[in-house]
């Protein structure tokens, strides 16, 4: 009778230990299975957030491309050389403000969404 009272006990101790496990493990399952869809979602954010990382450079080129100018049709056109162009987008120089506002003008962009480009 002791030995059955005993092994009713370790039993209920075993069973209960089993069932905590098995609770731990499906609600670590819910939090992850929730961190993969908020992953997943953010998709256009991290997107987004991926796309704003550019030099100055970057973003001066890029807006040359799109508007389909060469770089000495936009040196012609604010009145610069070309090899200046040149050392904006490679970042070996900077545009003074005047020529940044230029730049804009040309490329149909005002100057502060040009530099809220940058990161």
């Amino acid at each position: 009778m002791k030995y059955d009272f005993l092994g009713v006990v370790v039993f209920g101790f075993v069973f209960l230990m089993g069932l905590a496990v098995i609770i731990t493990f499906v609600i670590v399952g819910i939090f992850v299975v929730k961190a993969l869809i908020r992953y997943i979602k953010s998709k256009d954010v991290r997107k987004e957030k991926s796309g704003v990382k550019k030099s100055l450079g970057e973003v001066l080129k890029q807006h040359r491309e799109e508007c389909k100018m060469t770089q000495e049709f936009v040196a012609e056109s604010i009145g610069v050389s070309r090899q200046a162009v040149s050392k904006w987008e490679n970042g070996i120089s900077d545009p003074s403000t005047s020529n940044l506002i230029a730049l804009a003008k040309l490329f149909k962009i005002s100057a502060e969404d040009l530099l809220h480009e940058v990161h």
